[in-house]
């Protein structure tokens, strides 16, 4: 009896070991999802960070009680409920919010180091991120020109992120980006949206920052347009390879029809507003005349909220247009003389090469008693009299002068060094055609009521001169005045 009874306790005691071991198998498998998340988030940050092997200790600041009271705010902050998602999103923005707060100069060394060679004037609509933060507000038409700090996509999601600063802030913004417009442009081949890339956009919407999240953000928006350098290699190899292939007089509207599309590069020339008045609505228009290098033009049309990306233009900077939309000028509500004209399509991209000009207050003074036309100075009466001190000029950074929109008629004697975009009006005194193989160079020595100075003339192609001999009076202008080795 004992024996049996020792066996039969035995058999029940292997019964119950295997039963909790059983049990302790699917306690394991059905460990709690709270906790569960909370490692899955951490290690999705750390990999984000790039900071897999710190230690786990919560040494490095993102412990486990940081994660858990970051998730319990969120969740407060989202009444309606949250997802994996979001919470991810939330404690991407908190944990990158903390590291910048431990180092804020760290995103900045970035911008400082671009400054240098930054030397471009603001856009018109251009707010800075601080400016954001100050007001809590952003509105449709503002411009923000911003540095790409940082690209990246949110933990556990296929959400593309860009971190911007700009020139004039201590903060930097975080933007989501438009998935079917811009998410081609990040990725590891293309990956033109990356750090240290410029670029300018408009039509944000701002999402303000909630319990769960301590710092604003950008929602995505259409309206936004790629800087390039051509002094870059990259970015010049980027133009010649893609955009100088496609002059206006080589797009067909079969082959458009065909699905064939275009890559164009032109200089924007002018920028107009118009309103479209239809039966039950009026349209908003934005036309802007673009001239290849061949000089041919074309018109690139906005409509409606499009018409926000021309704050990003300005007239003299190069527009390039990837697979722009093409239309028929009739159907664009436009009188022009051109049959073909351009639109802002769903795949199109565009990338811009900035005019830069400089504005600084330069004092001018002319020379006394000097005839302006037929009429010396002296001739005007009291109520004419011209007044004035300074005249705003464009100056580069090496201190040359853009004389091409000075008020005033230039003459010889008021010439001096590092000044550019001159016109001069004169008699020709002499001609002399220099001995140069590789480029056609005619010196032409002009006089004017102050005295002489020669000219030289460099021409793309070889020219005669024509019809131009000693006494004929010329009108020459976008000359730049340099000293010789004689020092005249």
């Amino acid at each position: 009896m004992e024996n049996r009874g020792y066996a039969c306790n035995t058999k029940v005691g292997s019964a119950m070991d295997v039963d909790h071991c059983q049990q302790k198998e699917e306690e394991e498998e059905q460990e709690d999802p709270f906790l569960k998340f909370v490692d899955y988030a951490r290690s999705e940050l750390l990999s984000l960070e790039g900071d897999r092997n710190k230690d786990d200790d919560g040494s490095d600041g993102l412990g486990w009680s940081w994660i858990v009271s970051r998730i319990l705010k969120t969740c407060i902050a989202y009444s309606s409920g949250v997802t994996p998602a979001i919470l991810l999103s939330e404690l991407s923005q908190a944990w990158s919010e903390q590291r910048w707060v431990g180092a804020p100069k760290k995103p900045l060394e970035l911008i400082n180091h671009l400054k240098k060679n930054h030397r471009r004037t603001k856009l018109p609509n251009t707010v800075t991120i601080d400016s954001i933060y100050a007001k809590n507000f952003l509105s449709l038409n503002s411009v923000l020109e911003a540095v790409i700090i940082d690209a990246f996509v949110l933990p556990g999601t296929n959400i593309h992120m860009l971190t911007l600063g700009d020139y004039w802030s201590s903060n930097i913004i975080d933007v989501y980006l438009h998935r079917s417009r811009f998410y081609d442009l990040t990725g590891l081949q293309n990956g033109i949206l990356k750090r240290g890339r410029e670029i300018f956009l408009t039509g944000c919407y701002l999402r303000t920052a909630t319990g769960g999240s301590g710092h604003p953000r950008l929602l995505p928006t259409e309206y936004l347009v790629i800087l390039l350098d051509e002094n870059q290699d990259d970015d010049a190899m980027l133009l010649g390879a893609q955009f100088c292939s496609d002059p206006f007089s080589s797009i067909s509207l079969d082959a458009v029809n065909r699905g064939a599309s275009y890559s164009l590069y032109a200089r924007i020339e002018k920028i107009e507003s118009s309103e479209i008045h239809r039966k039950f609505e009026t349209l908003q228009r934005k036309q802007i005349t673009l001239v290849d290098g061949d000089g041919v033009k074309l018109k690139f049309f906005l409509w409606g909220e499009q018409i926000l990306l021309a704050n990003l233009f300005r007239v003299g900077s190069m527009l390039a247009l990837d697979k722009p939309y093409v239309n028929i000028s009739v159907d664009c509500d436009t009188e022009t003389s051109e049959d073909l004209c351009l639109e802002y399509g769903s795949e199109t991209q565009l990338y811009l090469v900035p005019y830069i000009q400089h504005e600084e207050q330069v004092c001018v003074t002319l020379t006394p008693n000097r005839r302006h036309g037929s009429r010396p100075l002296g001739s005007f009466n009291s109520s004419q009299d011209l007044k004035f001190s300074q005249v705003s000029l464009p100056r580069d950074s090496q201190g040359t002068i853009d004389f091409s929109n000075y008020p005033f008629r230039s003459f010889v004697v008021d010439l001096r060094i590092k000044m550019t975009g001159i016109s001069l009006y004169g008699a020709v005194t002499d001609i002399i055609k220099e001995e140069n193989n590789q480029q056609t160079v005619f010196s032409l020595r002009i006089a004017d009521t102050s005295g002489e100075i020669w000219t030289k003339l460099h021409f793309a192609r070889f020219w005669s001169l024509g019809r131009v001999s000693f006494g004929h009076t010329v009108y020459i202008s976008g000359l730049t005045c340099t000293m010789s080795k004689q020092k005249c």
